[in-house]
């Protein structure tokens, strides 16, 4: 099962290897991992996605609960969350009839082209997983892919519920 954890933590070195440490320790990939400062900057988030057996997460839950920097750990997963990725990905368009397609795509995916060369277009796209996948083989359809990159996952908890002090 797919598990997105929320991870609120002390802003300081040697913080993030701990966390991620347990996982290793555990034989427990991290398919995506952010982190980033929080508007306090003494506290950072971290957010993982991962996939495996729910009595090892747990078990893996409970011991980054107890290392010392973590102030708070969550599954998102358990909750309705809202979760998005970020890709910027360069595709060849050398003539007209393939950047033409190329922007109809990335428009019906309501992404950006963020640059433009000569045969390169370089797109940006927001969205979860599935959205993204989805644009890649599309895109894949009709264009050489020329190289990728994606942020991870990252998510936050809808309505009132938040990870905070």
């Amino acid at each position: 099962m797919r598990r997105i954890l929320a991870v609120l933590l002390e802003n300081e070195p040697g913080s993030l290897s701990r966390i991620v440490g347990l996982f290793s320790q555990r034989a427990f990939n991290i398919e995506s991992l952010t982190v980033a400062p929080t508007e306090d900057q003494s506290l950072s988030r971290i957010t993982i996605a991962t996939r495996g057996d729910d009595k090892v997460l747990e078990q893996i839950v409970k011991q980054v609960n107890k290392l010392i920097d973590v102030i708070k750990i969550t599954d998102l997963t358990e909750r309705s969350h809202v979760e998005r990725e970020l890709l910027l990905i360069k595709v060849l368009a050398m003539n007209d009839k393939s950047r033409t397609e190329v922007k109809r795509i990335t428009d019906i995916f309501r992404g950006s082209i963020v640059d433009i060369g000569k045969q390169v277009y370089t797109i940006e796209l927001t969205g979860d997983a599935e959205k993204l996948n989805a644009f890649v083989n599309t895109l894949a359809n009709e264009t050489e892919i020329i190289e990728s990159v994606r942020s991870g996952c990252v998510g936050i908890a809808r309505g009132e519920k938040a990870l905070r002090l």
